[in-house]
């Protein structure tokens, strides 16, 4: 039998050809309401201002993730990521007509009135998608009859994450498998979907050739390879459609996604989310806040510095070895808040009442303003404004040992803050509880991260930072 390989392409539902060209209906009709409203009228220069802001947004979507249709994409979440879409398309356009001096043509009551109701009608016209997409579903239009061959966790994490996402319009009408007995079924807490055994692999066969199931999804274990060729053997002889769905996916993945090895296809296990133009977004936008919040910071940063110098011995800045991106080793930027360096293979942390801190030290730790001079690793490209906070290298060698996965959180720049540091996860690891529940946040930004995930990072950084108890 000749065997022909070629290339795996991802899953693509009509939602995901719908919702872009309803985005861009949604800013010329904004427009044009506008236009009308103030003039009466339509010309070319204003269906040209359209297209241009339409392309704009449809790029800056793929950067912010919201095209991508994530499972956990909710009403609230959705509106603040075409809010966040919009302000960006924005930004850029301002950029576009301060160079052609295009702004001139359109009065700024007009073009703020587009601003304010581009988003609005945007955000409605998804809803009332949504509304008649699930309509249409609930109706059993566009739907697909779907069967699970493998009655196991990975069987019912797949039934029930199908019967979350029902946007994609796959109904699960049951498991079939010829082997219950002893199987790897879901613990307590992890039963994940009602659906029970509707039969055997035999009645899946013959229900797939008699035409009442439209899909096979198999998620019977790797190493039963010789069971799922023969399912797929004698599915052959149907006309489902078949996914093999491999039970990788039941390991801690780290941002897993298809690529292509030549003709081969290949699942990552562990990647660096932030490659190709996510990553250039990333960086543009590290390198903007950075030299604007370092303009901003100038004076207070000087002061703070004389306030080092003046109140005790040593020098004003403390740079401390770390693991940057890939685990390579980086110097880390600080105001000096203790009277010892500790650089070494062994670095004691900071703890409340450590005498070692001084008087201005403690307020500076507290509020996080030793951490200022890092905006300079982020300009360098050894650090960026979000990502994993980075430790020191003794501590990195003692916690790898005992955390599982603890070495995956350098796929990423280390950042200034972090979902971890929002999320309560600052102060004295004085336990090995505390350093896991800090490696699962980083582990959580990772795989989830989007530019509106650093963004809202940020923003609760700002909400935190003076308020930290916890902060030694």
């Amino acid at each position: 039998m000749t065997n022909h390989s070629g290339p795996v392409r991802n899953h693509r539902v009509w939602w995901d050809a719908c919702l872009p060209a309803l985005d861009g209906c949604s800013i010329v009709a904004a427009l044009a309401v506008v236009r009308l409203a103030f003039h009466g009228e339509m010309e070319d220069a204003t269906f040209q201002l359209a297209l241009v802001a339409t392309i704009l947004f449809l790029v800056i979507a793929q950067i912010t993730g919201l095209h991508r249709h994530p499972k956990s994409a909710t009403l609230d979440r959705e509106f603040a990521s075409v809010a966040s879409t919009w302000s960006l398309t924005i930004f850029v356009l301002a950029l576009l007509s301060l160079a052609t001096r295009s702004g001139e043509m359109y009065a700024r009551s007009e073009l703020f009135s587009w601003f304010i109701l581009a988003p609005i009608t945007i955000g409605l016209c998804r809803m009332s998608a949504r509304v008649i997409q699930q309509g249409a579903i609930r109706q059993g239009m566009g739907t697909r009859r779907v069967a699970i061959a493998g009655f196991n966790k990975l069987g019912n994490k797949v039934a029930a994450e199908l019967q979350s996402n029902a946007t994609l319009g796959w109904r699960v009408t049951g498991f079939y498998d010829d082997r219950v007995i002893n199987r790897d079924q879901p613990a307590d807490g992890e039963q994940a979907t009602e659906i029970r055994l509707s039969g055997d692999l035999q009645e899946l066969i013959r229900k797939a050739r008699s035409g009442d199931i439209d899909t096979v999804l198999v998620t019977l274990p790797m190493r039963a390879e010789t069971r799922i060729r023969e399912v797929l053997k004698q599915l052959s002889d149907s006309t489902v459609s078949v996914y093999i769905v491999p039970d990788i996916f039941v390991f801690d993945l780290l941002h897993s996604r298809w690529t292509h090895i030549g003709q081969l296809s290949a699942v990552s296990i562990f990647e660096n989310p932030l490659d190709g133009i996510d990553g250039f977004a990333k960086r543009l936008t590290d390198v903007l806040i950075a030299t604007c919040a370092l303009l901003v910071a100038a004076i207070p940063m000087s002061l703070i510095a004389l306030a080092v110098k003046l109140t005790s011995p040593g020098p004003v800045f403390f740079r401390q070895r770390r693991y940057g991106l890939d685990g390579r080793e980086i110097r880390v930027w600080k105001f000096r808040s203790m009277r010892t360096c500790d650089d070494g293979a062994t670095v004691k942390q900071a703890s409340k009442g450590d005498s070692r801190v001084t008087p201005l030290g403690r307020f500076l730790r507290k509020t996080s303003l030793d951490e200022l001079p890092q905006l300079f690793n982020v300009i360098d490209g050894s650090m960026s404004l979000v990502g994993p906070r980075p430790h020191a290298t003794a501590h990195n060698e003692e916690y790898r040992q005992q955390i599982h996965g603890y070495m995956l959180r350098h796929k990423v720049k280390p950042g200034i803050t972090g979902l971890a540091q929002v999320s309560g996860c600052r102060g004295e690891t004085d336990t090995l509880e505390k350093m896991e529940r800090r490696v699962a946040f980083d582990h959580q930004y990772i795989r989830g991260w989007s530019l509106w995930l650093d963004i809202k990072i940020l923003f609760r950084t700002l909400l935190v930072a003076w308020r930290q108890p916890e902060a030694y």
